[in-house]
């Protein structure tokens, strides 16, 4: 059985671009992606789901007292469609136990730093890159990991480095690293469905593929 995909979006999904053309061009051996959902009506992410005829939900916030009911809806969803495994793409609610709990590491997110540094609440899109300079860093990078009750805490499955120059704005470190990020966030998922991730504790030991 192929390990069945959700993935959550809520703007424009140049990561779940990357994920679908990974799907698409067969580099997901054991996977396929069954649903793209956004909390965005007019989310492209939606878009860009219909055109490869990709089931596509929204849900409007609005129509929830509380986030924990949103997500225990989504959660339902979710488990009425069978789905394996949750990813994360510019989602940018904070997923509430309603959620992770019923997915216990099967929820992936990337962020576009270096975790454990620059993570946190307030910690998304250009904030992190203007963190990073602000810092003096000299190191920057995107990471995957999976998400646990905390805010970007979870265990860290893969990171790639990439340099801050010293003519770096946060935009021009922002589109270096999404390159990355291009590249990292479907061999992540590939080797989860590979079963070739083994978490112990906080720490996930990567497997030889079978």
């Amino acid at each position: 059985m192929k390990t069945r995909i959700a993935v959550m979006a809520s703007g424009g999904g140049t990561n779940l671009q990357a994920l679908l053309d990974a799907w698409k061009s067969g580099q997901f051996s054991n996977a396929e992606i069954t649903l793209v959902m956004s909390n965005k009506k007019e989310a492209k992410a939606l878009e860009r789901a219909k055109t490869l005829e990709v089931s596509t939900l929204f849900l409007d916030p609005k129509q929830y007292s509380k986030p924990e009911a949103y997500d225990a809806e989504l959660a339902k969803r979710f488990m009425a469609e069978k789905i394996d495994l949750i990813c994360l793409a510019g989602y940018i609610r904070i997923l509430t136990p309603a959620l992770v709990n019923k997915f216990p590491l099967k929820i992936m997110n990337i962020h576009p730093a270096l975790l454990p540094g620059f993570g946190g609440e307030g910690m998304y899109g250009l904030h992190v890159h203007e963190a990073v300079i602000a810092s003096g860093a000299k190191y920057s990078g995107c990471t995957v990991h999976f998400v646990d009750a905390g805010t970007d805490t979870g265990p860290i499955i893969l990171q790639v480095v990439v340099p801050v120059l010293d003519h770096d704005t946060a935009e021009s470190l922002a589109e270096r690293i999404l390159i990355e990020e291009h590249r990292l966030y479907p061999r992540a998922v590939d080797l989860f469905c590979d079963e070739c991730l083994q978490v112990k504790g906080n720490r996930v030991a990567i497997l030889e593929k079978a």
